[in-house]
């Protein structure tokens, strides 16, 4: 039986001397269908982030959204989702027939989250339907609650560039959530992250430093990234809609290699040279309440 696992996953599981065990629990865990509790989480929520690739093979980070039930499974192995993502959004020139996909719901007021990675069957002007590959849920850890609403907004303009750039600069060091689109070459992944705030930080070698905490010891991200060092990141600006969709480069950097001392709870860290970014000014309709730490989050500093 083939391992739910590539090489890249299970380079980080032997290094870590948990190898065999993960491949026992991924045998069990991850899934070619949706679990009915799945198929009807999705239609619950009112967002989906997706992970793509464009044709250079550079992951990108993004979100659809829609009503709830604008998400739904007809079949185990099918997931439908009745929307077609905004005409600047780095998505909307990936979607085509044959195309991989990682999907990631997330219910932010109960910390449930569920990924499904799979591969686009067709397009239409509604929407876009994916076939199912991997299904599996993942550890709450990391997230932090939030309420939230529909919300009215008028959509702003789209700002480009390369590299750091003040415009987004204050959003990235001052936030709590990320999400994390990342590839194994041929497969996509994306993947929530998330830290007290400001975990994220500018370091004086003008990379952005990313402490990865303990999790499910799956490795999807980390593993993807020692194949594929080219990732994508998205950040949202939960009081105004902002989307800053960021391509990087990463590297994995063991605590035996820290050029500095990393933040509490680090048990890696990812190192990241920013590239090209977009960012879309107040587009996410949703308004979100206060908020309320994970109590996994460790102490705060570095």
């Amino acid at each position: 039986m083939e391992s739910p696992f590539h090489p890249g996953e299970q380079q980080i599981q032997s290094r870590l001397g948990m190898r065999d065990k993960l491949e026992d629990i991924g045998r069990r865990m991850i899934r070619d269908y949706m679990p009915e509790q799945h198929r009807e989480f999705f239609a619950l929520l009112p967002w989906l982030l997706v992970g793509s690739r464009d044709a250079d093979g550079q992951p990108q980070a993004s979100v659809l959204w829609g009503t709830p039930g604008f998400a739904t499974s007809p079949q185990p192995q099918r997931l439908r989702i009745d929307t077609l993502p905004e005409a600047d959004d780095p998505l909307a020139a990936n979607l085509r027939a044959g195309t991989g996909l990682g999907l990631l719901g997330i219910e932010l007021p109960t910390r449930r989250r569920n990924r499904m990675n799979g591969r686009v069957e067709a397009v239409s002007d509604g929407g876009l339907a994916v076939a199912v590959q991997q299904s599996f849920g993942n550890c709450p850890k990391y997230i932090q609650v939030r309420s939230w609403q529909a919300a009215t907004r008028q959509p702003g303009q789209l700002e480009q560039g390369e590299g750091l750039d003040p415009r987004w600069l204050p959003l990235v060091e001052g936030s709590d959530t990320l999400f994390i689109a990342s590839s194994n070459g041929a497969d996509m992944d994306i993947s929530h992250r998330g830290g007290p705030r400001g975990f994220v930080r500018l370091a004086r070698d003008g990379r952005l430093w990313l402490p990865d905490y303990s999790g499910n010891f799956m490795f999807n991200t980390l593993g993807n990234l020692l194949l594929e060092p080219r990732c994508a990141l998205l950040w949202i600006n939960f009081a105004s809609g902002d989307l800053l969709h960021l391509e990087a480069r990463a590297e994995l950097v063991w605590p035996e290699d820290y050029p500095e001392p990393a933040p509490p709870g680090a048990e890696r860290m990812l190192a990241l040279i920013p590239g090209r970014w977009r960012l879309r000014r107040g587009r996410l309709p949703l308004a979100f309440g206060s908020t309320e730490p994970s109590p996994f989050l460790p102490a705060q500093g570095h």
